[in-house]
């Protein structure tokens, strides 16, 4: 009964993905415009519309805002330009705080690609793991599911 609750929570949760715009099969994880693959700062609007993302939760809790948004860069990288199990990394610049995020394989609902994730936060040793779903936008950006 518990998987039956869960499997209908899930298909419930992943049927709340809805595009905002039009967004073709050549539109499919393509970096947005004016971002940079390569590892440089991602834009402030496209981490805004993550709405605090998987570390805006408990995982977060006890994070400098400088290093949630470390964070949230690197959940977006991970969703964006990362293929299934790569790891996202990121660090504190200030404290022992680090973590990681892992997306897996993008799927499609509708015309919209979804993603799982994970992400781990550490301070020194200990880490706590968040899981998480987001699908993006036509703008470039994610939301995660709630």
């Amino acid at each position: 009964m518990k998987i039956r609750v869960a499997l209908v929570s899930t298909l419930l949760a992943v049927s709340g993905c809805t595009t905002l715009g039009k967004s073709g099969p050549s539109a499919s994880l393509t970096p947005p415009a004016g971002s940079n693959a390569s590892g440089g700062k991602v834009g402030t609007s496209i981490v805004a519309a993550m709405n605090g993302g998987l570390i805006g939760g408990s995982i977060g809790s006890g994070l400098s805002d400088a290093e949630k948004r470390k964070g949230l860069e690197a959940e977006y990288k991970a969703l964006e330009y990362n293929n299934s199990g790569q790891k996202v990394t990121w660090k504190s610049d200030s404290s022992s705080h680090y973590g990681e995020v892992v997306a897996a394989q993008p799927y499609r609902v509708g015309s919209q690609d979804c993603r799982q994730y994970t992400h781990t936060v550490y301070a020194g040793a200990a880490g706590v793991t968040a899981r998480g779903t987001a699908c993006r936008n036509a703008d470039g950006s994610w939301t995660p599911l709630t």
